[in-house]
């Protein structure tokens, strides 16, 4: 059985039954989330920004804000079938890109922010996360075999390695 490929780029949510492949490229401060059903056989992936939408403004693509994208993708995988309940989950990316001084407020640390925030939506929607390369410098390219449920993460300076299996 052939593998669909599927591109995740910024701000985006893919979703498929099937046993498709999900690259989420450039992943510097954002967060790549992806989630497996795997007796549905539903997979999906989204490429987080930002940590929550902001007030007052309409939110042009879901997937760019953890609040929204999380929650976003978890719904176009049940729409293909999934249960909450037996989904499985991990994530990569929260980086921290850009160096500021010592006075400057870790409020500006947009990765920290982005894996609290995506962690903490995951937790709020009963998600099982079983696997994390969160955090450090270096910017990560993740991906997603929905066939296998191995997820990978590369980085600049080091080989691609084996984050976790999704399916058991």
């Amino acid at each position: 059985m052939t593998s669909t490929q599927q591109l995740v780029g910024m701000a985006d949510i893919q979703a498929m039954k099937g046993n498709g492949h999900f690259t989420c490229l450039g992943l510097g401060s954002c967060i790549g989330f992806c989630a497996l059903d795997p007796v549905a056989n539903v997979a999906g992936m989204v490429h987080v920004m930002l940590p929550e939408r902001f007030p007052d403004k309409p939110v042009d693509k879901l997937g760019k804000f953890a609040d929204t994208g999380i929650p976003a993708l978890i719904e176009a995988l049940e729409k293909l079938g999934a249960s909450r309940s037996r989904l499985v989950c991990a994530m990569a990316g929260g980086a921290q890109v850009f160096k500021f001084g010592a006075n400057v407020a870790s409020k500006l640390d947009i990765g920290a922010r982005n894996g609290i925030a995506v962690e903490a939506q995951a937790k709020k929607l009963g998600l099982k996360v079983i696997a994390k390369d969160i955090g450090g410098s270096a910017g990560r390219t993740m991906t997603l075999d929905g066939a296998t449920g191995e997820v990978k993460v590369r980085t600049v300076s080091q080989q691609e390695k084996l984050l976790c299996r999704l399916r058991a």
